[in-house]
């Protein structure tokens, strides 16, 4: 779904990180199955031989980005050593390119794309655009695991169902399901053990009344009220009064 997506969205990001750096050169691609990174959108190029360029990972600047998952900057592309040389014809022969960094869009540990910014002549990529950069990339890939309107309401409706669901094992099941497709974990339903007047002491201690005022609002005795909430605890699996008014909240009953 990810690399799906990453090519829709790249396009903007690029015009982004060539506005906030003032870059003359910025481009990105994104990352296949097979893992190798394919270049198809520019900005300042001379001519057209990088576009379609597919670079594999641990390959010139942006496979090496790729395989480190980590942003790599070089500051002279003709004559550094940290990166093999096989692009050279492309990039320094035809774009006159020298300083250049590529930097990495990753989600969960796994890259999706790279953004590239470059300057020609004798200048350097300064710390800045990489620092502007790396925001960008960031906020691209907090995008890209972002789930869609449609995904988010299938997911509360699965979180809505695991809820209710009465048996055990189906609910974990799920449960699991539904965290794996990204949703936040289902709360625990409340025991169907719970007693009415268990359920009125934390109705009570939901707007913050104390043990007395409690008891004194129910016709009950202090030690009474906290029997009753020991006894809520013990089956919310909790154990003070603000997380079990928390669980009972959380499962709808109060």
């Amino acid at each position: 779904m990810l690399p799906d997506r990453f090519p829709a969205l790249l396009p903007q990001r690029l015009d982004m990180l060539r506005r906030a750096t003032g870059l003359p050169v910025v481009f990105g691609g994104a990352v296949t199955p097979a893992n190798q990174l394919v270049l198809s959108h520019f900005h300042g190029m001379h001519g057209t031989s990088l576009h379609g360029l597919r670079v594999g990972s641990g390959r010139g600047l942006g496979g090496t980005a790729v395989a480190m998952g980590t942003p790599v900057r070089v500051n002279d592309y003709a004559s550094t050593r940290a990166i093999t040389h096989e692009f050279d014809p492309m990039v320094v022969g035809e774009e006159r390119l020298t300083s250049v960094f590529a930097y990495p869009v990753a989600v969960r540990g796994t890259v999706h794309g790279v953004l590239y910014g470059a300057v020609r002549g004798n200048a350097t990529v300064g710390d800045r655009a990489i620092r502007l950069a790396g925001a960008i990339a960031h906020g691209f890939a907090q995008d890209l695991d972002m789930p869609s309107l449609h995904t988010q309401a299938a997911l509360r409706e699965l979180a809505e169902v695991a809820r209710l669901v009465g048996d055990p094992t189906l609910r974990d099941r799920l449960r699991k399901v539904h965290q794996d497709l990204g949703g936040e974990p289902v709360p625990s339903p409340v025991p169907t053990s719970l007693t009415p007047r268990e359920l009125d002491v934390l109705r009570l201690a939901a707007v913050g009344s104390s043990n007395r005022e409690i008891a004194s609002e129910l016709g009950l005795s202090a030690e009474t009220v906290k029997a009753y909430l020991k006894g809520a605890m013990r089956k919310l699996g909790v154990h003070n009064r603000t997380a079990a008014v928390h669980a009972a909240r959380s499962s709808g009953v109060l």
